[in-house]
């Protein structure tokens, strides 16, 4: 029976939806409107538990398989049988085969891709400012917010890396280095998705994220890399591997400095529990020699981004 109180739940709806329309800017999506009154944060906690949940073995290759039917994702790279993974993020954030992703030889000034992605954009850090997308601007200083000195960034070159679901979700190390600070920013979970990096306005250094900086060795002393994984709707969890924090906490929203630790391409960096995105700064006193092999496309971990020209 239509009630009195269904008939003001219904005029609730209403309001929110011409709100959604009216407060927001003109030209977003009407998917973007209606996520401003989306609990993202508790989305994103309750579709990682959900995601965490074990499945009984009987049901492992009808659901995985089915998720990666879905997606197109090529089990011939798993490290393991859909059978032996437990849960769906157990399978999202699989290890590949061993040798699948073979690091680029090494030369001067070498950064390799820290992730199978798409090159989204790139460019200069010119007055501590990169473009997001459709001349969208935000600040390399906020994006390494917890970071000493991100002043050493300017002149150098930034990468957005974005990775969909289909892509294989674990973080390399893309420089030969040493490990010298690590940080997380808290912040919101809005997506990483075409619509959202076009229309929302600094939205990675608005998102949740997780920042790790070394300084380069041997062929690529001069440089410093920042690796920025930037977190996103039901992209709650972004780890950086243990080995890096010493020990200590990661904090919810701060970062310490690490001593030195060495670090080679094709190390474990970090893990996205589910799909998002990687911002690659290089930096230091050698960047404006720096050069980008990779402006746009497809990419893979351990493949050669740019060098020294």
């Amino acid at each position: 029976m239509f009630s009195w109180l269904t008939c003001n739940r219904f005029l609730l709806l209403v309001l929110i939806l011409v709100a959604a329309l009216v407060v927001y800017p003109r030209g977003w999506p009407f998917s973007l409107h209606l996520l401003r009154f989306y609990p993202k944060r508790l989305g994103s906690v309750i579709a990682g538990w959900a995601a965490s949940r074990e499945l009984p073995r009987a049901l492992r290759p009808t659901v995985l398989g089915g998720f990666a039917r879905a997606y197109a994702i090529d089990l011939g790279e798993a490290e393991h049988p859909l059978e032996d993974y437990p849960s769906l993020q157990a399978f999202f954030t699989r290890r590949l085969k061993p040798g699948l992703r073979p690091q680029a030889e090494a030369v001067p000034g070498g950064i390799n891709s820290p992730v199978d992605a798409r090159v989204f954009s790139e460019g200069r850090i010119t007055s501590n400012t990169m473009i997001q997308a459709k001349g969208l601007p935000y600040r390399a200083s906020e994006l390494l917010k917890h970071i000493p000195d991100p002043e050493r960034f300017e002149g150098g070159h930034y990468l957005t890396l974005y990775l969909s679901p289909q892509d294989y979700h674990r973080i390399h190390v893309p420089v030969e280095g040493a490990v010298s600070a690590v940080a997380r920013v808290e912040g919101e979970l809005w997506p990483v998705n075409d619509a959202s990096t076009t229309h929302v306005t600094r939205l990675y250094e608005r998102n949740r994220r997780a920042v790790w900086v070394a300084k380069g060795v041997g062929a690529d002393e001069g440089l410093e890399v920042a690796a920025v994984l930037v977190g996103a709707t039901h992209v709650g969890g972004v780890l950086i591997e243990e080995r890096w924090l010493e020990g200590k906490p990661l904090p919810r929203d701060g970062g310490f400095g690490v001593s030195g630790l060495p670090c080679r391409p094709g190390d474990d960096l970090g893990t996205f529990q589910f799909g998002s995105t990687v911002v690659l700064l290089i930096g230091g006193p050698k960047a404006q020699a720096w050069e980008p092999q990779v402006r746009e496309g497809k990419v893979r971990v351990g493949q050669r981004l740019g060098a020294f020209r």
